[in-house]
């Protein structure tokens, strides 16, 4: 079972995704309130007990905000904001993505948000050591640094809470 458990801060405002494992944790230690459930159950052993699986939660004492001016650069924060799309042939990627330096380092490239983009393998062989002009390519979007909120949102949305926090009325 894979779900990915929102995290609030103290004031309502989004922090970051969690796995259902680490939200139970918090959940026994009573470091968080649960704000909603998911249909979702899981059971001990011996099933002499349940747990729902919670979709928010909320911390209980105000936290800083764990990435203060912007998101850190990888894999993974790349293929959430390029919404798991090859962004030359506009493919979905489930599987395999690799990351494109648009201009490549060894033309002065530079491993960022600003230079990198989410790519299929073939499209990305088929770039291969050029930019996408000459390999006769086109961007479906500007590679862009993304704002933390932005990016929380992204994720999100990509976890499918969006509807769990309209109905909140926490965005």
């Amino acid at each position: 079972m894979k779900s990915s458990v929102l995290l609030l801060n103290a004031d309502y405002s989004p922090l970051c995704l969690i796995s259902w494992q680490k939200a139970v944790k918090l959940i026994c230690k009573a470091k968080v309130e649960i704000i909603k459930t998911s249909k979702k159950v899981i059971h001990n052993f011996e099933k002499t007990m349940e747990i729902l699986i919670p979709e928010v939660i909320r911390l209980m004492k105000y936290v800083r905000n764990l990435w203060k001016v912007r998101v850190p650069f990888n894999k993974r924060h790349i293929t959430i904001r390029d919404d798991n799309t090859c962004q030359y042939c506009g493919k979905e990627i489930k599987h395999g993505g690799s990351i494109d330096h648009v201009i490549p380092k060894s033309k002065g490239g530079k491993s960022n948000f600003d230079n990198c983009v989410l790519a299929c393998v073939p499209c990305n062989n088929k770039k291969d050591n050029r930019l996408p002009s000459e390999a006769k390519m086109f961007l479906r979007k500007q590679p862009h640094t993304p704002t933390v909120n932005e990016f929380i949102l992204k994720a999100i949305k990509s976890a499918g809470l969006v509807d769990v926090l309209t109905e909140l009325g926490i965005i």
